[in-house]
């Protein structure tokens, strides 16, 4: 009888019972930025021996946005910011957190989060990077939902913003074709839900990380090594295969924790990183490709802004409403990986 309970008391936990409040991560608002320069793969022939059909049917990009000289990765998550702000009806004065996904900072220090703070005139509350390469997003999002779930902060900002074209080798065609700069951001609003998956918000989120796998995607330079900036470094075969295994696993977890499926989606938004990947990944749990948020082929790869900026997409054209279940997920340099699953 005893193992009976158990087993009922691991199935309730399971889906989230009904009837015990809880605080859940709402998002309030959205926006996004993108550098005004755009390069397209015509544009890049001319730099580099490659082709446009050589990267469509390796990646699926057909355009990046490259940041102008002297526009910083804050000048672009300010812009971000402003727009979710204005999205979500609320000014910086709302705000009590703000957290930045970058792997390139303004600085070393102090934190690119700090100066898109002063940038909106927000003098209170507390700001800090994250850096989780393209897994940054996804990683920003579950450390700011521990914040408001605990009921310590109400409001954070939450942005996902590289200039990824500063840390690139523009003679190694492998990559260069790969990368672009950008910007999204996400208000989240502390809420109070019911603790069933029919809540609005963050309803579970899954991270994981290998150190052991750094050579296979990884930038060659940094204070403490060589005290350069350095380049982007990728052994391609190895992260796609990586990549689909890693990122499926995390979903699953996802799915398992609250007994819900792939049918249960009502969009699938990945890492905006390579078509191949994104394809591979949805296949291998069944979600229908209808249900895919695609915005690789316009902006490349935007590491940790690439989610938020196909959030932001699919939000303005209508696709992404109120009450549907959305699922995102990313994998980068480390490896990093990780999902979360939100009822918008």
């Amino acid at each position: 009888m005893q193992a009976h309970d158990t087993r009922s008391a691991a199935k309730r936990t399971n889906t989230l019972t009904l009837g015990q409040t809880k605080l859940r991560s709402v998002i309030r608002g959205i926006g996004s930025y993108l550098p005004v320069n755009k390069v397209s793969n015509a544009d890049l022939e001319k730099m580099v021996d490659t082709s446009d059909d050589w990267i469509v049917q390796r990646t699926g990009i057909r355009n990046r946005h490259i940041a102008a000289e002297g526009e910083t990765t804050s000048m672009l998550a300010t812009h971000a910011a402003n727009a979710a702000l204005a999205n979500a009806g609320l000014t910086a004065q709302d705000i009590d957190l703000v957290i930045v996904a970058t792997s390139s900072p303004d600085y070393t220090f102090p934190s690119t989060a700090t100066q898109v703070q002063a940038a909106i005139g927000m003098h209170h509350g507390a700001a800090f990077d994250l850096q989780a390469v393209c897994s940054g997003f996804v990683y920003a999002i579950t450390v700011a939902d521990k914040f408001l779930i605990s009921g310590s902060h109400k409001r954070a900002l939450v942005i996902g913003a590289e200039t990824f074209s500063r840390l690139l080798d523009w003679n190694d065609r492998t990559t260069c074709v790969l990368f672009g700069d950008g910007a999204g951001a996400v208000v989240l609003e502390a809420q109070q839900g019911t603790g069933s998956v029919q809540d609005r918000g963050v309803l579970t989120t899954h991270l994981r990380s290998d150190g052991r796998h750094r050579e296979k995607l990884y930038v060659d330079g940094g204070p403490s090594s060589t005290k350069t900036v350095g380049h982007l470094r990728m052994q391609g075969k190895d992260v796609f295969r990586h990549a689909v295994s890693m990122v499926t696993d995390v979903m699953v977890d996802a799915f398992a924790a609250t007994n819900t499926t792939a049918a249960d989606l009502d969009w699938f938004v990945p890492h905006q990183a390579n078509r191949r990947i994104i394809d591979a990944s949805a296949e291998k749990l069944g979600i229908a490709p209808e249900k895919i948020v695609v915005t690789v082929d316009q902006h490349g790869n935007t590491s940790a802004a690439s989610i938020p900026l196909a959030l932001a997409t699919a939000v303005a054209d209508g696709r992404i409403k109120p009450g549907q279940l959305v699922m995102i997920e990313a994998m980068g340099g480390g490896f990093t990986w990780g999902s979360a699953l939100i009822r918008w």
